[in-house]
């Protein structure tokens, strides 16, 4: 059964990287959409840390609001920073009230200053036009702050 859903996956990826969400909505029709999300959820549970990063992708892409609370977690708990860079996009790309504070709270608060800065231009981005300036600091990295 992984098997299946793995080789499902894999036809999706190449599907739905060339569509918009509404699209691919569309020419699926519901059910086979649902299915869709249902196995790239079941890819977010992979040890395969690629395939774990292109089931968030892919997640992003459709705008699947039944992926938000998984890919909360990974922003929250995972310990492979692309993933939780993945999972910030993803958010901000699906777009819920939830999904879109947690990319902001990840800015603040995250140990990555990588998954600080990706989380604060995504949330830019996608979701509020201007809500984090970035500011050069001395030392050639970047300070993030929210604007008011």
């Amino acid at each position: 059964m992984k098997t299946l859903a793995m080789l499902f996956v894999a036809v999706m990826v190449a599907f739905v990287s060339q569509a918009s969400a509404q699209d691919i909505k569309n020419e699926l029709g519901d059910a086979k959409y649902d299915a869709a999300v249902a196995n790239f959820l079941v890819a977010l549970q992979s040890p395969n840390d690629g395939l774990r990063r292109s089931a968030i992708y892919q997640l992003g892409q459709l705008e699947a609001k039944d992926a938000a609370i998984p890919l909360m977690r990974v922003l929250r708990n995972s310990s492979d920073e692309k993933s939780r860079v993945a999972s910030a996009w993803a958010l901000c790309k699906i777009g819920n009230a939830a999904g879109t504070y947690a990319v902001k709270q990840a800015v603040r608060f995250d140990e990555s200053k990588k998954v600080q800065l990706h989380s604060a231009w995504y949330y830019n981005l996608y979701v509020s036009e201007g809500t984090f300036a970035f500011i050069p600091a001395a030392s050639g990295s970047t300070t993030i702050a929210e604007r008011r």
